[in-house]
């Protein structure tokens, strides 16, 4: 991927020059943001937004005005109230497809979904929370069996039902409420506006980005992606690089970063899982070259826009420590740079943080 590709992704993802402030006003732009790992996703948000604190992040998600929840693919996402409704009846039918199989194999048919999400309801009522666990016993006492992996297929199934959603921490347990309750205004659209509203936050976002890109990103099928970009065929241009189309709205011409910046990626960051073709990420060992038992899904050090290393925490303490692995040898601007990220990082968690 050539250079200006790479700077107007940084950009438009919001890695470079973000104004953002509100952790809500970051999902929404990005349209969902990958969150099986909660701390992890929370920092993404994080390096997004000015000023941000991981203590704030998390007053955000108990108030409800970000939700975590399975949609786009199977896995959990946050996504902004306003959006949940319109989101799932888009996107839950491909999933539902996608892991019919896994429902079946724990004999979820029907008549058991009927009975469990009936459960829900009356349990969760009046705006109550409940943990995994807890959730385990309201099925138990209406006769049927969770535990383990059906407990979580059931749950997962009344999400993408609509039925239930991310309700307040407790602690640092998750808990899950009533869609209905939780996001009583949320809007709703029919498919067509639905599909082109997906279409223009992903390009928008996540651009310059292919069809294939979207297409993982989003779970949906290729002839629904075309379909969405026709619909927004006005707000985005085509930009050829060899035999690839990548497709994004057009914004100025996007600044270069100042050499050697360095950003703290965590796993599963947008920056990393929100395209297909990764083979264009300049930096990125997932070739045959790669090295044995290498985790294409780590803590990744992000140079210039190419991955050259991974990362990962080590507490000591009150100390949160910062330990490095370069792909390559690192100079002293990218010490100064991955001191400055470190420092970030300790006023996002409110703790000192440094390289070690």
């Amino acid at each position: 991927m050539n250079s200006d590709l790479i700077d107007l992704r940084l950009r438009n993802q919001r890695l470079t020059r973000s104004a953002f402030r509100d952790p809500a006003d970051v999902v929404a732009w990005l349209g969902a943001v990958q969150s099986q790992d909660y701390p992890a996703a929370k920092w993404g948000v994080g390096l997004r937004t000015a000023g941000l604190t991981s203590e704030a992040f998390d007053r955000a998600f108990d108030e409800g005005r970000i939700l975590r929840t399975h949609v786009l693919r199977p896995t959990w996402h946050f996504v902004p109230r306003a959006d949940i409704r319109w989101m799932l009846a888009l996107t839950a039918p491909r999933v539902h497809a996608s892991i019919g199989s896994y429902f079946r194999r724990l004999e979820l048919d029907g008549r058991v979904i009927a009975r469990s999400q009936s459960a829900f309801v009356r349990a969760l009522g009046g705006g109550r929370a409940l943990t995994r666990a807890e959730l385990s016993e309201v099925l138990g006492r209406a006769g049927i069996i969770a535990k383990s992996q059906r407990l979580a297929a059931i749950v997962f199934h009344a999400e993408l039902d609509q039925v239930v959603c991310s309700g307040p921490l407790r602690g640092k347990q998750f808990t899950y409420m009533l869609l209905d309750e939780r996001a009583p205004a949320a809007a709703v659209l029919d498919r067509d506006a639905a599909l082109a509203e997906l279409t223009l936050r992903y390009f928008r976002s996540h651009g310059p980005a292919t069809v294939k890109d979207f297409v993982w990103w989003s779970g949906l099928t290729t002839k629904d992606v075309k379909k969405g970009l026709d619909a927004i065929r006005k707000s985005v241009v085509p930009e050829k690089v060899g035999d690839l189309t990548y497709w994004m709205v057009p914004v100025r011409a996007a600044a270069p970063a100042a050499k050697g910046t360095v950003y703290l990626l965590p796993n599963y960051d947008e920056y990393l899982i929100a395209y297909r073709d990764r083979g264009n990420i300049e930096g990125l060992p997932i070739t045959k070259d790669a090295p044995r038992g290498f985790d294409i899904y780590a803590h990744f050090l992000l140079v210039d826009g190419k991955f050259a290393g991974t990362w990962r925490r080590k507490e000591k303490g009150s100390v949160v420590g910062i330990a490095t692995t370069p792909f390559r040898p690192f100079t002293r601007v990218h010490f100064k740079a991955l001191s400055g990220q470190a420092e970030r990082m300790g006023a996002f968690l409110n703790a000192e943080a440094q390289v070690v």
